[in-house]
């Protein structure tokens, strides 16, 4: 049972009605195959498997491929933590015309704050901040465009997305390990 709930804002009602007046079949399956990069299982096993390639065959990056480990186990139990205390309707609970329009069901009803797939992506591009600069981009730009997809989904408030994408998981090693790898970049 939640403690805080939690209320959508004018702005995000009013994305919400205008995805919902604009959307159609297309649009939402096309979003709903996308979102799928964003998934906490499949992010959890690309990461394993990064983390089990790197240990194999590039121990040098061994630091990178732990904080990128734990940081998707983190942001797998975290959202979960914060559903189970804030409690918010799902914009697609509140839209009949939507659902006409090929807006499919998502999840629990009462769980929209925060967007769990937006908190696995703000850790992804936050870690995003080891890579060099044109990869760093564009892994951010992904980040940014599968977490729009919950709400065009009607999945998420707009601000549910907002949170959930901000940089909850930046530990102090981060800056340790970019000083690491810039480090041994520049040695002879």
């Amino acid at each position: 049972m939640a403690v805080v709930t939690v209320k959508p804002t004018r702005i995000d009602t009013a994305i919400a009605n205008e995805i919902a007046d604009l959307t159609n079949t297309e649009l939402e399956q096309a979003a709903e195959t996308l979102t799928w990069g964003a998934d906490e299982h499949v992010l959890l096993a690309m990461a394993a498997a990064g983390w089990l390639y790197i240990r194999l065959c590039r121990p040098e990056d061994r630091p990178v491929a732990n904080h990128v480990l734990t940081v998707s186990l983190a942001t797998a139990v975290l959202p979960h933590v914060l559903k189970s205390v804030f409690d918010q309707i799902r914009p697609d609970r509140l839209t009949v015309r939507g659902h006409r329009r090929g807006v499919p069901f998502s999840g629990r009803s009462h769980d929209a704050f925060p967007s769990g797939h937006a908190v696995h992506m703000g850790a992804l591009a936050s870690a995003a901040g080891l890579l060099p600069a044109r990869p760093r981009r564009l892994v951010r730009a992904v980040a940014v465009a599968l977490s729009l997809t919950r709400v065009a989904l009607l999945a998420h408030w707009a601000s549910d997305v907002v949170v959930g994408f901000e940089r909850l998981l930046r530990p102090r090693t981060l800056t340790k390990l970019r000083r690491r790898r810039v480090t041994s970049r520049t040695r002879p």
